[in-house]
């Protein structure tokens, strides 16, 4: 690293954090042109990570599909893991309990510039000397976030995926092209809260309002998923699987009014998951018996094809 201190890095990011405004996903061109305030997780939040092969731990697992039951399931299970279901559940009229992630774009951590971004490091190994750079004492919330994010971007991928750490925006474009082709043109899909009744992430029931629409059925290598990590600047954990996908996108409507048009990624071969994921224990499953679909937070993207159509 060099030419970088404590001050010039401050300096940098309330340069950035003051010229840019709210950041807006659709279309393609606006994430491009606004991508430098999407946002990681502020660091001194909670460790919940929506990746699809992290381990998220629950407590007392009730049937995920008994609607009756979803006060006293919301009461004693990990709220974080609840964004799980099945294909069954997608049919208009469904109501399930969901939990949302909501940032509040204004003051989540920027993307830095590429140049910027690699001339910092980001390994483990450094992690003393990252804590140093950014002020965080060794055993406080934000350097465990900061420890937790290096070593999920170095673990290594399960079979079939092929995964990336993106430290810049510039970077998180590379692999994407990487997966679909340097000459291959591509979408970007999000999750939108069209009405909003609270800033907070709360978990309660959603109905399905619509008949999802099916977005893409792929089954190698052609979609993308980016999922945002604690950290002090901007960090997405992007990550392709090559069995096969089905991506949607579906219209909710939450009990306190919320409106959503959320994106849904359903992984129908689930062979090489760790059998502690949180998914199984939510859903009763095993690795490999079931496929799993899941909604992604607002904040975080997926990658498809531009080729790609609505399916009937």
């Amino acid at each position: 690293m060099t030419g970088l201190t404590k001050s010039t890095f401050s300096k940098s990011s309330r340069k950035m954090a003051s010229g840019f405004s709210s950041w807006n996903l659709l279309p393609l061109l606006l994430v491009v042109m606004c991508a430098c305030t999407c946002g990681a997780r502020d660091v001194h939040q909670g460790m919940y990570d929506h990746q699809d092969h992290q381990e998220l731990h629950t407590n007392d697992v009730h049937d995920h599909h008994d609607t009756s039951s979803s006060s006293h399931m919301m009461d004693h299970m990990d709220s974080s893991s609840m964004v799980f279901f099945t294909l069954n559940d997608l049919k208009i009229g469904r109501t399930m309990p969901f939990y949302f992630r909501e940032r509040d774009p204004s003051i989540s951590p920027q993307f830095l510039p590429r140049e910027e971004a690699d001339s910092i490091p980001f390994s483990s190994k450094q992690l003393p000397y990252l804590l140093q750079l950014f002020s965080f004492q060794p055993e406080s919330s934000q350097a465990k976030a900061m420890e937790h994010t290096l070593n999920q971007c170095e673990t290594r991928p399960i079979k079939g995926e092929t995964k990336f750490c993106a430290t810049s925006l510039e970077s998180m474009l590379d692999f994407a092209h990487e997966i679909f082709g340097l000459d291959s043109a591509f979408k970007i899909l999000t999750t939108t809260h069209l009405r909003k009744y609270s800033r907070t992430s709360i978990l309660q029931n959603y109905t399905v309002l619509e008949a999802p629409r099916e977005i893409i059925s792929a089954p190698r290598n052609v979609v993308v998923a980016c999922h945002t990590m604690p950290y002090p600047y901007a960090i997405f954990y992007c990550h392709s699987l090559e069995s096969e996908n089905k991506v949607f996108k579906v219209s909710l409507a939450g009990q306190n009014g919320d409106r959503l048009s959320a994106v849904a990624i359903c992984h129908m071969d689930t062979s090489q998951w760790n059998r502690h994921h949180a998914s199984f224990h939510v859903l009763g499953i095993e690795p490999g018996s079931s496929h799993v679909c899941h909604f992604f937070p607002a904040e975080n993207l997926v990658f498809v094809p531009t080729v790609s159509t609505y399916l009937d």
